[in-house]
């Protein structure tokens, strides 16, 4: 695995290294003591798996407040999607920036979102699917998320928007309120 420092600190994307042969090919996606080298220490605990019908559809921003904040990996395993996070970190340098990248089965990277950051994506195909792997476990009343089009944020989606949930369409927009986590 070749990890990638993006533009927010503690953000990582992840290529893998396949080796292939006559057969296909075989890549690790994990490995405790490479982690180690980013200073990742905490065990996974959850691993979910995403399925979203229709291109264009969002899902986000969502993160879980403390005690229970998490650090996930995330991995698209058909079609592709844009993924983003936002640095909602109160002391970080980056506070209130965005990354986003094209996670797809083709291109082999997955990203890696340290504790503090809101995590979204849009899928750019239909039929697209994600594994996430959390190192909490979700605990309903912690979670929390950022408003998909927030004007201080000006996520620039790839494609023109299909499905939201309704719950995604309520949340609210950052205001002088929002002191990060």
């Amino acid at each position: 695995m070749i990890f990638n420092p993006s533009p927010l600190a503690g953000c990582y994307t992840i290529n893998f290294q396949p080796h292939e042969d006559d057969r296909g090919w075989f890549s690790r996606v994990y490995c405790q003591k490479e982690f180690e080298a980013i200073d990742h220490q905490l065990p996974f605990v959850q691993f979910n798996h995403s399925f979203n019908h229709k291109k264009g559809t969002i899902r986000g921003m969502h993160y879980q407040n403390p005690p229970f904040q998490e650090i996930k990996l995330i991995r698209c395993i058909s079609g592709s999607v844009y993924d983003v996070v936002i640095d909602i970190r109160k002391d970080s340098p980056t506070f209130l920036q965005y990354f986003g990248i094209e996670l797809s089965a083709l291109n082999h990277q997955m990203i890696y979102i340290p504790n503090g950051f809101a995590h979204g994506f849009q899928t750019l195909e239909d039929n697209t699917q994600l594994l996430y792997h959390h190192t909490e476990f979700y605990q309903p009343g912690y979670e929390a998320g950022i408003h998909y089009m927030d004007p201080k944020i000006q996520i620039d989606w790839k494609l023109p928007l299909s499905i939201i949930s309704d719950r995604d369409k309520n949340f609210n927009f950052i205001n002088e309120n929002f002191k990060g986590i």
